[in-house]
């Protein structure tokens, strides 16, 4: 029988969308997620989104962020640092099925992007005035939104899960393949596909739709190149969906309460199962 309670072991916030990712010993839970995540973006001119996907550099850019901005670094680069409110207007944005609008950060930023990663890039940050809602389809009655992450505010996965995987591969790989913002243990491997939610004190995370993974999880997050073909090709022998139409490996969530609380690294999470 699997415990009724899990330890959350690990928190991350991924500030720009498709950069490297930060670990946090604490986050605050907003209606969109953990404070900060994927509120920045960077986009084509013409407004399209970019991803590790097309551009495995990406993987290079880190990210700093408090209060008061952003800060951009990266290898034989100067960092830039951005004010929060930097922006110099609105610019019509598509990430996936959403078209929306982003703040543009300006052209300095622009600039050291576009020269870092060898290609013509914007950087904007996220439009509250323009909000995305989560797919119905799998909130089920639960209104959600979220914003510059693929579909959801929240990437759930447990370290037996990773465990079981690297069991099955050639090479182990790092849990940052894998990009999640919680990391939870006690666990076993896969339980998070059948819980409905977790919750401490006053917060609630509920799990929604599994998370199906893409060519990024092939990436090298330390290097920003591709690495093989590993973990999809074992990721498919025995975790393809065929109604999802990929491999899922996490389970995307939504908060449900507890807007405003902080999670910190090695609270207890009470978990109701599906």
């Amino acid at each position: 029988m699997s415990a009724v309670r899990a330890t959350l072991t690990d928190i991350n916030v991924y500030p720009v969308k498709s950069c490297r990712g930060i670990g946090r010993s604490a986050a605050r839970l907003t209606r969109t997620g953990l404070a900060d995540d994927r509120h920045w973006m960077l986009v084509r001119p013409t407004g399209r989104f970019v991803t590790q996907r097309e551009l495995p550099r990406m993987a290079l850019l880190e990210t700093a962020v408090d209060a008061e901005g952003l800060t951009l670094s990266a290898p034989q680069r100067s960092p830039i640092r951005l004010a929060r409110t930097a922006g110099i207007g609105g610019l019509d944005i598509v990430v996936w099925k959403f078209a929306g609008r982003g703040i543009d950060c300006g052209d300095a930023a622009a600039a050291w992007v576009s020269d870092f990663l060898e290609t013509p890039l914007r950087l904007v940050r996220f439009d509250a005035d323009v909000p995305r809602t989560c797919s119905p389809e799998w909130t089920r009655g639960a209104h959600a939104i979220t914003e510059f992450a693929d579909g959801f505010p929240i990437l759930v996965i447990s370290r037996a899960s990773l465990a079981d995987l690297n069991s099955r591969l050639p090479r182990p790989l790092p849990m940052e393949r894998f990009r999640p913002n919680l990391v939870v243990d006690g666990i076993g491997a896969f339980d998070e596909d059948r819980i409905h939610e977790l919750s401490a004190d006053s917060v609630t995370i509920r799990m929604v739709k599994p998370c199906t993974r893409c060519s990024i999880t092939t990436t090298d997050q330390q290097r920003g190149t591709l690495d093989g073909i590993e973990p999809l090709a074992t990721l498919k022998t025995y975790r393809y969906s065929a109604g999802l139409k990929g491999v899922c490996f996490g389970m995307n969530a939504i908060p449900i309460d507890g807007v405003g609380a902080t999670l910190h690294v090695g609270q207890s999470l009470d978990i109701a199962w599906k």
